[in-house]
């Protein structure tokens, strides 16, 4: 049923109707002749369509979509708005937030130096942050924090979004907290990832973005990449979707704010300031599609290797047998150490994907490989809502690239 003009601005909150042709709203980056891929003009062209529906659905001013199959990009195109204020467009080079999907950046940072042997997963934490072992959290390892069973889901005392810009104040505060049910899955919306940021500080002398730029940013030439540090060319997020109070309850319980909340701090330039090694990874759909393609390619990227081989597989390696229940989210979820695994049946990256590994953003953000489709992926959305026209359209859009992309012997 087609949604009204009043209902669609409720929910988009852009300010900018959709015009009937997208072709003004679209940009088209860099894409491999078809040969190359594998793939015909028709399969590409129907993701493209539920790419377009996506989008009309009102619920993200701006959609970037690039997928490369056997290594090379097969889609790179963006539509829509990167600052809906200022009617700046949206091009596959423009950066966008990763949120959540910024973790396994983070996590393969603290992997590569387990490959150096400057560490062990199973290593405790104090062994690095000897502050972090008040209040029985001595036992805690660093594998307990990358597979989101560390016993500190959310800060224990009452915080606001604002809190990001003061990490030390963050670092304290888990530091003196008491766990909550070690080796139980809840997920660490954000608070895992300042205590292994530290702990990869504390062991390099250098901060997460100096260690990302030797071992990751520049042997892949990425322009961004980068967490925080972006500035104006990034794009601006936006609150949208029905209002529901018992969403933003969740919100709260979960990443420790509202919607509106959570939208208001990311956007503001202070942001750009810090390190959030969970949430603040800035980078286009391109490049988070080329670090998944590198991690598909067992760690090489054009000749070099940025991983070794076994360091990729124990990544990868899934935490237990499979899903478990997350007190957090309240699903079914398989992790690894740093990353979300698919699922048979319906999983986190569309239906038949078992073998997929990637992470989801805040909320609509995909960022994935699976070896059972020579696929590498990013979704990324500026919209940020949870209850709305977007949800078919959304499952619509996985399932057609899962279908269009499937390989014949898989």
């Amino acid at each position: 049923m087609a949604l009204s003009p009043r209902v669609r601005r409720l929910i988009s909150k852009q300010g900018n109707p959709i015009p009937r042709s997208l072709d003004s709203l679209t940009r088209q980056g860099d894409e491999a002749p078809l040969d190359k891929t594998g793939m015909a003009s028709e399969q590409v062209e129907a993701i493209w369509r539920a790419t377009r529906k996506l989008y009309r659905g009102g619920m993200s001013p701006a959609v970037s979509l690039c997928l490369r199959r056997h290594g090379e990009i097969m889609l790179n195109r963006s539509i829509g708005f990167a600052d809906p204020d200022s009617q700046r467009i949206m091009t596959p080079d423009t950066p966008v937030c990763l949120f959540s999907a910024s973790k396994v950046v983070a996590a393969m940072m603290i992997h590569h130096l387990a490959e150096t042997g400057q560490l062990d997963l199973d290593d405790p934490v104090t062994r690095y942050l000897p502050k972090y072992g008040q209040n029985g959290k001595g036992r805690t390892t660093i594998r307990h924090l990358l597979t989101h069973q560390a016993g500190i889901p959310r800060p224990q005392e009452e915080v606001t979004p604002e809190i990001l810009y003061r990490p030390q104040e963050i670092t304290d505060i888990l530091c003196a907290a008491k766990p909550a049910g070690l080796n139980s899955q809840a997920y660490h919306a954000v608070t895992a990832g300042f205590i292994l940021g530290n702990i990869a500080e504390a062991i390099t002398g250098e901060d997460l973005n100096a260690t990302l730029d030797r071992v990751i940013r520049k042997p892949m030439g990425m322009k961004y990449f980068t967490f925080g540090k972006t500035g104006p060319e990034r794009a601006m997020d936006v609150s949208t979707g029905l209002p529901m109070k018992l969403v933003d309850i969740f919100l709260s319980y979960a990443v420790g704010g509202t919607i509106d909340e959570v939208v208001e701090v990311t956007n503001d330039d202070r942001f750009q300031d810090i390190i959030v090694p969970a949430g603040n990874l800035y980078a286009t759909a391109e490049e988070a599609s080329r670090f998944f393609q590198m991690l598909l390619d067992q760690g090489q990227y054009n000749g070099q290797q940025i991983f070794k081989p076994e360091t990729v597989a124990r990544a990868l390696e899934p935490a237990w047998h499979r899903p478990r229940f997350d007190r957090t989210l309240m699903l079914p979820l398989n992790f690894s150490s740093g990353f979300m695994l698919g699922n048979r049946g319906m999983g986190m990256f569309g239906p038949g994907a078992p073998k997929a590994f990637g992470h989801l953003g805040f909320i609509s953000i995909y960022c994935w490989a699976d070896p059972q489709r020579a696929l590498s992926g990013a979704l990324l959305t500026t919209g940020k809502g949870v209850v709305g026209p977007h949800l078919p359209s959304l499952f619509s859009l996985q399932h057609t690239i899962n279908k269009h992309t499937r390989l014949k012997n898989a």
